[in-house]
């Protein structure tokens, strides 16, 4: 499930599904979505994951049974896609507090978020080219937006794995820290200016595109044709 909760300005999304080092299915991505609407009136959301895991991405059983039904409309009209970039252009600056793996879905949850703080214990990937898909959710696009084509390319097509120290120094993390440096942080920025906050961040993500994001989601949805 996904815990909402809020302290006066500053809301979080806490991901709780530890059995499964916190993979989503369809009923998640649906509480996520809730939880980010509800809370549209927050200054800053911490999203955050129990467990020893931040996010595995999707939830594997769930993606065996859409990719032997064969239907690329389901890949073509990519749900985890959509809710993250909700939340990538949702009003309140967002931050994704990752203590543990971020695999696949889950690291592109975290690219969704507009700053990032890494535990020691955190690890970035995206595997999915090696299981015979392509990452579509958002990561192909923001990865190299956010970072560099090379450092995408390292990842998505070497299969490298980014590492707390290594996310700080291509610029992936802008702090190191528990939980609770995350959750400090966003009551320190929640006292900004709301507005000037929008429009600062509507104008840094002016850039990102979304016929990016639809060719990401058509790459994918060619694979579940083949």
């Amino acid at each position: 499930m996904i815990d909402v909760e809020r302290q006066g300005p500053v809301g979080t999304l806490r991901i709780r599904r530890p059995e499964k080092a916190n993979a989503y299915d369809a009923a998640h991505l649906d509480q996520l979505a809730a939880g980010i609407a509800a809370l549209d009136d927050c200054g800053v959301v911490v999203v955050l994951a129990a467990g020893r895991s931040f996010c595995a991405g999707a939830d594997l059983d769930e993606l065996r049974t859409t990719r032997a039904a064969g239907d690329w409309r389901v890949a073509l009209g990519l749900r985890s896609q959509a809710i993250f970039t909700m939340l990538s252009r949702s009003r309140f600056v967002s931050i994704a507090s990752v203590q543990g793996p971020a695999v696949a879905g889950g690291f592109e949850l975290a690219l969704a978020c507009d700053l990032r703080v890494v535990g020691a214990g955190a690890r970035f990937s995206l595997p999915e080219t090696s299981l015979g898909i392509v990452p579509s959710a958002g990561g192909l696009t923001r990865l190299a937006r956010l970072c560099s084509v090379s450092v995408a390319k390292g990842v998505v097509l070497g299969g490298r794995v980014i590492d707390a120290q290594e996310a700080m120094r291509v610029g992936l993390a802008h702090r190191e820290g528990g939980d609770e440096v995350a959750l400090a942080w966003a009551h320190e920025l929640s006292q900004r200016p709301r507005e000037a906050q929008q429009r600062a961040k509507e104008r840094l993500d002016a850039g990102e595109s979304d016929m990016d994001l639809l060719l990401e989601r058509a790459g994918q949805a060619g694979r579940y044709r083949s």
